[in-house]
């Protein structure tokens, strides 16, 4: 196999394993994105007079049956090819024959790949901030079902004034409508299309088109000047990794909820026994380990955010093989966040709030008391509060 940087020489089998590392199973996700980049780059070289109608056809072909097999499971990335960008020239060599050769005219693999993983993120993006939504609208059909149960909210963890259901499930539904706007914001990073900074300092003597690929993939901007593209390489990710963060914090918030409501002590919720577990020695016992895992992984997530900050935080201009190592915490940020994302809103489906616990203690409405004092003798807010604190020791 003959890799795209490949000049002749004989690469040691252990440098390939630690250089390659996991890029040939992460880059199986980006095969349709580097098939479609490669489409609207060879179909911009035939428009500029590099590539002649034939070539660029038998290429456009190629790579859309080479894509096709790939969603089919009909071939895989191997070790020995590397990543994607070399599995897709030599498998389109050896379909197509010397047409393919044609294609890496006026790209680097540096923007290449950079390339493939923005039109990843915006469809990646897409999917989470639908996934996230689906969870606040389990919250909110809960809110229209048990909404109007009393329940008591809390302040340190002690009872502190009456709430609904409704209303601790359209807070949290709230915050996660926020988190899918923060996903989104991540937009405005992967719209910027690198292709033509090849290497990250343009292309010398070729004319090609920049804008012409821009409009091909629907990227909102063409990325200047060039030398910025590498400078920019892990800001998207790291972005997105953030906004998993504050996703997974809410998620794991609303997690811990549900675990505690659910237990005996507070007997708030009952919980779906088809998402929870048993006991290996009680028989009695049915355990919320689902909703323990989504609260201890919001620790994951963030631990995958202060790795894409690290890789790139002192590295010089231009571009270092480090940079590679920012797919591995960003795809498996993404996989874990629609992962807790789905199990969540099928929980949430299934969540029932206790209605045969009866009104709430007295002693909630201290504050609702002091205020209709103010409103029944005109006396400051502190007086009040006094009396109440007073009559609540007596």
């Amino acid at each position: 196999m003959s890799r795209l940087w490949d000049k002749g020489e004989p690469l040691d089998d252990l440098v390939l394993r630690y250089t390659a590392g996991e890029d040939h199973t992460l880059d199986d996700r980006l095969v349709s994105y580097d098939v479609r980049a490669s489409i609207a780059h060879a179909e911009m070289l035939q428009a500029q007079g590099l590539l002649d109608g034939a070539d660029c056809a038998a290429i456009r072909g190629g790579l859309e049956a080479l894509a096709a097999e790939h969603a089919a499971g009909k071939w895989r990335v191997t070790l020995a090819e590397e990543d994607v960008h070399t599995a897709l020239e030599g498998r389109l060599v050896q379909r197509i024959g010397a047409a393919a050769e044609r294609l890496h005219l006026g790209r680097s693999r540096n923007d290449q790949v950079l390339a493939a993983l923005r039109l990843y993120l915006r469809d990646a993006i897409g999917e989470l901030a639908e996934s996230a939504g689906g969870v606040a609208a389990a919250l909110e059909a809960l809110a229209g079902r048990d909404g109007d149960v009393a329940i008591p909210g809390y302040t340190h963890q002690r009872r502190a004034m009456p709430t609904t259901a409704g209303d601790w499930a359209l807070g949290f539904a709230a915050e996660l409508r926020d988190d899918v706007a923060g996903l989104q914001s991540v937009r405005r990073r992967a719209e910027k299309n690198p292709l033509g900074s090849a290497a990250g300092y343009g292309v010398p003597l070729l004319p090609i088109d920049r804008a012409a690929t821009t409009r091909a993939l629907g990227f909102a901007v063409t990325q200047e000047p060039v030398t910025a593209v590498q400078l920019s390489r892990g800001k998207a990710e790291a972005q997105l990794l953030f906004e998993i963060v504050l996703l997974m914090r809410d998620l794991g918030r609303l997690a811990t909820d549900l675990v505690l409501w659910s237990g005996e002590e507070y007997g708030l919720v009952e919980l779906p026994v088809e998402l929870t577990t048993g006991s290996s020695i009680m028989p009695q016992k049915r355990n919320p380990d689902v909703f323990e895992l989504v609260r201890g992984r919001s620790a994951t997530a963030q631990a995958l955010l202060d790795e894409a900050l690290a890789v790139p935080a002192k590295l010089g201009s231009g571009y270092h093989r480090d940079l590679q190592l920012l797919k591995a915490p960003l795809f498996h940020g993404i996989d874990l966040a629609g992962a807790t994302c789905a199990v969540m809103a099928r929980a949430v489906a299934g969540v029932r709030l206790r209605r045969d616990r009866g009104p709430l203690p007295e002693e909630l409405y201290a504050a609702e008391e002091a205020y209709r004092l103010v409103l029944a003798e005109g006396i400051p807010f502190r007086e009040a509060y006094r009396r109440i604190a007073a009559r609540r020791r007596s």
